[in-house]
């Protein structure tokens, strides 16, 4: 069971992936710390509450402590989005994700018919690194457990070999979706945004691996224009801070406020 909770009584819904509990304590600092907020959920939440009824569930936080090993597969990501719209009986919403979280819309956007709009943060429509966050991915999954080094993020937040085995399943099952091609398949309204300082480089513990996600933004955006999506390339932030609430907020105001 997932734990859902419900904002607003607008006559459209919005399924939002975000834990809407504020964290506290240790581990708040430690967010803090890394340039992420503790409250953003919540922020979120608030911020677009008065124009949509916010479907609100923590589903990164659930499949942490419910890992899914062999089963986090787009398919079955979507299935469980489904189910959350089910229960909170919306026939029609929007949706929006941000990093891993936006990257899995487009996959629920293409199993479904009932989405009216899509906003997708930090992760690229199209020319998405999928072979580069397998290898991430991969590489987490063998210092799970570990004893951390001082740049290795996905052993410093504690994650387990179960919870990293998950992400290795979702992006080896990406490895053959053609994201350009699946653009002529997909209907709904679509928005998609990034910093323009949004590009990771892995160090040689981790392989050398470099992540782009705002270059293929920037160099294919009239593409993306093309195709029906709009774009919005914010100046000079990187991952962690195009995805704060000040930046997020009015974005989703916009692509709500015509819905």
């Amino acid at each position: 069971m997932i734990p859902i909770e419900i904002y607003g009584d607008g006559p459209q819904a919005l399924l939002l992936p975000v834990n809407p509990t504020p964290i506290e304590g240790v581990a708040a600092e430690t967010m803090r710390q890394y340039g992420a907020d503790p409250a953003l959920g919540q922020t979120l939440i608030h911020g677009v509450r008065d124009l949509v009824r916010v479907i609100a569930f923590d589903y990164e936080g659930f499949i942490r402590q419910h890992p899914k090993p062999e089963t986090l597969t787009p398919e079955n990501v979507a299935a469980d989005f489904l189910s959350v719209a089910d229960a909170a009986k919306a026939n029609h919403f929007a949706y929006y994700g941000y990093s891993w979280l936006g990257m899995v819309g487009i996959q629920f956007a293409l199993r479904t018919n009932r989405l009216s709009t899509l906003v997708i943060g930090g992760y690229p429509p199209i020319d998405g690194p999928y072979q580069e966050m397998l290898a991430v991915t991969t590489i987490a999954y063998e210092m799970a457990e570990s004893t951390p080094s001082p740049d290795d993020e996905w052993s410093t937040a504690g994650l387990s070999k179960a919870e990293t085995k998950q992400y290795v399943t979702l992006y080896k099952a990406l490895q053959g979706f053609d994201d350009e091609a699946a653009q002529t398949e997909l209907t709904c309204n679509r928005i998609c945004f990034v910093g323009s300082a949004d590009e990771i480089d892995y160090t040689e513990h981790w392989g050398n691996i470099h992540v782009g996600l705002a270059n293929p933004m920037i160099e294919r955006r009239q593409a993306l224009e093309e195709w029906g999506w709009q774009v919005h390339i914010l100046d000079g932030l990187d991952h962690m801070q195009a995805m704060q609430a000040k930046h997020v907020v009015p974005i989703l105001r916009s692509a709500l406020a015509d819905l």
